[in-house]
C-alpha cells in the first residue's frame, strides 16, 4: 500500500538556548592579580529550513510535530567561549510554503537554494571578561544566555509545475502524463485513482522541457471541500498554463461543455486570478468517441471564448505531440513560476513584565536579571532608534527604574541588563 500523500502538516519549532557566561579569575604562579577571565556562552543552534528535490510530500512531518535546536555551552575560565549550539536543518520539498499558524500569513516561499533561518539561536551570555573597567577590576557577576525563539508554523506544500493538468476524475489527465513524460503515476479506469499530485519532466526537443503535474480530480464544489479537489487546488496555484482535459467520448453519460463549466467555476470560487490563468483545452478520448456531436459542441463553446482547442486522445498518443509542443511555445511568452512573497510582519512580543525580577548591587554597578527581561531584550534591536525608545517605555512601564530609586541607586551609576550596559540618569 502506497504512503498516504501529505501536503499540509503543523509544527512547533524552537532554536537553542544560548549557554551562559562565566565567572572567573586568572590563576596562575608569579602572576599576581590576573584579572577576569570568565567566557561567553556559545550561540544556541538556529532551526534552518531547505528545499530536498529527493523529497515530494510532507509525509515526515505528520508524526514528529516538534522540532529543537541544541542548546550553546556555557563559557569558561581562560576565556574560552563555549560552543556554539548545532543548527537544526529541516528538510521540505521544493515548493513548500511556511506560514504563522496564528495569522496564517507567509514567512517564506521555501523554493529555492538558499537555507532559510526560521528560529534564530539565543545568543551567548557573557563573562565576567567583559565588565572589569578602570573602576570596577573585580567583577563578580557574568550573564545567562538568551533563550531561543519558538514558532508555531504551517507547512504548505504548493507543487513547482509550469503546467497544470485540470479536470474531473477519469477524463484521462493521468494517461496525458504517463505518455507525454517519464512519470508513471496509477492508472486505472475508476474515479480518484489519482489521490496525490503527480509530476512529470516533458522534454520536448534538445534545450527544451517543462514540468508538468497531474492534479487529483476536481468535482464540483471541491472549493468548498467536497472531494479531493480541495485539498490539491492548492498545487496548481503556481501553474504558468493549465490544460483543461475533457472527456468527450460519452461513454459515461456526461455532457463536456457542463464538465467544462463545472471544473471553470471551480477554478473561479477557489481563486479568480487562478480561474483568469492562460489555458488550453484539450478534448480526449477522440478514438472511442460516441457521439461525435459532443466534440462539435464543446469546441464551439471553447472557441467563443477565445481559447485554443485539441483533440487528442492520450492512450492512442493522438494529438499529444502536438499539444505538448504548443505548451512549450506559450511558456516562452508566459511570466516564470510564482514565487510567493513574504506576508509576515515581525510584531513586539507580548511580554508580562510583572515577574521576579533579581537586582544586585556591586559598587556603582546594578546588575538586573529576569526571565521576562531576557525576552524582551531578544527582541530589541539595539541600532534602531524606534526600537530602543520602545525598550525603554516597556522598562519603564514595568516599575523596573522605580525600584532601583527606591535601592539607592544614583545619577551615573551603571545599570548592567545581560549584555547592555548604560549609566543610569533621571
Amino acid at each position: 500500500m502506497a504512503a498516504p500523500f501529505v501536503d499540509t502538516a503543523k509544527i512547533t519549532v524552537r532554536s537553542g538556548n544560548g549557554g551562559n557566561g562565566v565567572v572567573s579569575f586568572h590563576r596562575e604562579k608569579y602572576v599576581a592579580a590576573g584579572g577576569p577571565d570568565g567566557g561567553d556562552g556559545g550561540r544556541g543552534g538556529n532551526v534552518v529550513v531547505v528545499a530536498d528535490d529527493h523529497m515530494s510530500t510532507l509525509m515526515d512531518f505528520r508524526y514528529k510535530r516538534k522540532y529543537v535546536a541544541e542548546n550553546g555551552m556555557d563559557g569558561s575560565g581562560k576565556r574560552c567561549t563555549g560552543k556554539n549550539g548545532t543548527d537544526l536543518v529541516l528538510k521540505v520539498p521544493r515548493g513548500t510554503v511556511i506560514r504563522d499558524a496564528e495569522t496564517q500569513e507567509i514567512i517564506q516561499d521555501i523554493s529555492g537554494d538558499e537555507p532559510f533561518i526560521l528560529c534564530k539561536g539565543g545568543r551567548g551570555g557573557w563573562g565576567n571578561q567583559h565588565f572589569a573597567t578602570p573602576t570596577r577590576q573585580v567583577p563578580r557577576f557574568a550573564k545567562a544566555g538568551y533563550p531561543g525563539e519558538t514558532r508555531e508554523v504551517i507547512l504548505e506544500l504548493k507543487l513547482l509545475a509550469d503546467v497544470g493538468l485540470v479536470g474531473f476524475p477519469n477524463v484521462g489527465k493521468s494517461t496525458l502524463l504517463s505518455v507525454v513524460s517519464r512519470a508513471q503515476p496509477k492508472i486505472a479506469n475508476y474515479h480518484f485513482t489519482t489521490l496525490f499530485p503527480n509530476l512529470g519532466v516533458v522534454y520536448v526537443e534538445e534545450g527544451v522541457s517543462f514540468v508538468m503535474a497531474d492534479i487529483p480530480g476536481i468535482i464540483e464544489g471541491a472549493a468548498d471541500g467536497a472531494g479531493l479537489g480541495h485539498d490539491f487546488l492548492r498545487h496548481i496555484d503556481r501553474c504558468r498554463l493549465l490544460i483543461h482535459v475533457v472527456d468527450v467520448s460519452g461513454s459515461e453519460g456526461r455532457d463536456p461543455v457542463e464538465d467544462f463549466e463545472a471544473i471553470n467555476q471551480e477554478l473561479r470560487q477557489y481563486s479568480p486570478e487562478l480561474a483568469s490563468r492562460k489555458m488550453i483545452v484539450a478534448a480526449n478520448k477522440v478514438d472511442i468517441m460516441q457521439d461525435p456531436e459532443l466534440l462539435q459542441r464543446l469546441r464551439e463553446h471553447v472557441q467563443a471564448q477565445g481559447l485554443e482547442f485539441f483533440e487528442i486522445s492520450a492512450a492512442a498518443h493522438q494529438g499529444t505531440r502536438e499539444l505538448v509542443k504548443r505548451c512549450a511555445q506559450e511558456l516562452q511568452d508566459l511570466p516564470p513560476v510564482a514565487v510567493f512573497e513574504p506576508t509576515y510582519v515581525e510584531r513586539p512580543p507580548e511580554v508580562d513584565t510583572s515577574g521576579e525580577v533579581s537586582i544586585e548591587q556591586f559598587d556603582d554597578t546594578w546588575v538586573v536579571e529576569a526571565p521576562w527581561l531576557q525576552r524582551l531584550m531578544a527582541n530589541v534591536n539595539f541600532s534602531d532608534y524606534e526600537s530602543r525608545s520602545w525598550f525603554d517605555r516597556q522598562l519603564r512601564a514595568s516599575g523596573l527604574f522605580d525600584k532601583l530609586e527606591a535601592m539607592g541607586i544614583q545619577d551615573g551609576d551603571t545599570v548592567s541588563l545581560y549584555d547592555l550596559e548604560f549609566e543610569y540618569q533621571r
